[in-house]
């Protein structure tokens, strides 16, 4: 299993270009549709919680991923997979490319130019499948925009990501037990 872990998420770190948010889809893929690993609903608890955590999300999900399959050693062997692949890319690049010849080289920049795009898609198409497992449509999708909208504004103490992730946890606990007292109520009227 550590070594499935291992080649799966060094797979996923070797083919993915954009960041960890273009990773998410095929991480999820491979974490849910093809090894069945963990359930769609779990994925998106521990992409949530990798959210959260400081650091890039694409390790910070192999970490919570290996970790929930395997323990310690799990997560170890997904960051390592993750992280491998990347390393290795960066490394031949420093010693093969200087960025004068990338820049100069019109090879090269056209292949840049041309994965632009294809990020752009691998961004995109997780957010949208990610909106629809977390249950956002029409009537709750305001609050998503209104969040990326301040965040973007730039305008200072409402820009900061991170007070829109603890105003999140707040509102979903209280969610959560509003909803608990409500069932609540319903048992004890029932009975």
């Amino acid at each position: 299993m550590y070594l499935q872990l291992f080649l799966t998420f060094c797979k996923i770190g070797a083919f993915t270009f954009g960041g960890g948010w273009a990773m998410i889809s095929i991480i999820q893929r491979e974490i849910v549709e093809k090894h069945h690993w963990i359930e769609l609903d779990e994925f998106l608890d521990l992409l949530a919680v990798a959210q959260s955590m400081p650091g890039i999300l694409a390790v910070n999900i192999s970490v919570v991923v290996g970790d929930r399959l395997r323990g310690l050693k799990g997560s170890i062997c997904a960051a390592i997979g993750t992280i491998l692949p990347s390393f290795l890319i960066i490394l031949a690049i420093a010693i093969f490319l200087t960025p004068d010849t990338i820049k100069n080289n019109a090879i090269i920049s056209r292949i840049f130019k041309g994965i632009r795009p294809a990020v752009v898609a691998l961004i995109v198409a997780p957010v949208i499948t990610t909106a629809r497992s977390a249950g956002i449509n029409w009537k709750t999708v305001i609050i998503p925009i209104a969040v990326a909208l301040l965040i973007y504004s730039k305008l200072p103490y409402i820009s900061h990501p991170i007070i829109y992730i603890v105003l999140g946890a707040v509102g979903g606990y209280i969610y959560y037990m509003r909803s608990l007292l409500r069932n609540q109520g319903k048992e004890a009227t029932d009975a």
